[in-house]
């Protein structure tokens, strides 16, 4: 079983900036790639942010610019960078991994709880 556990969220004001963690643990995994999405209540989940094992990137336009995606395989962590937070940047935001396991390398993929990030105007 692996399992991501995400930190980083809380509460800023419109312009400041918040960096999340999405760790995952286990046995015998590699990461392939790495979502951050955002979901505000009533509203359908949707990715903001995207990085493959290679590093390719790809962001939502409606973040381009502001947030960065990066990830550091040896401690299996993704990160989200985001600057120049705006109110509508509000939601639950939660991480996801596609997920190669032992010597098979079956394929699962797992979401994070969820960390909520407020930003007032």
């Amino acid at each position: 079983q692996v399992q991501l556990v995400e930190s980083g969220g809380g509460l800023v004001q419109a312009g400041g900036s918040l960096r999340l963690s999405c760790a995952a643990s286990g046995s015998a995994f590699s990461i392939n790639f790495i979502g951050w999405y955002r979901q505000v209540s009533g509203k359908q989940r949707e990715l903001v942010a995207g990085i493959s094992r290679g590093g390719d990137t790809n962001y939502s336009d409606s973040v381009k610019g502001r947030f960065t995606i990066s990830r550091d395989n040896a401690k299996n962590t993704g990160y989200l960078q985001m600057n120049s937070l705006k109110p509508e940047d509000t939601a639950v935001y939660y991480c996801y991994a596609d997920v190669s396991i032992g010597d098979w390398g079956t394929r699962r993929n797992y979401w994070g709880q969820g960390t909520q990030v407020t930003v007032s105007s």
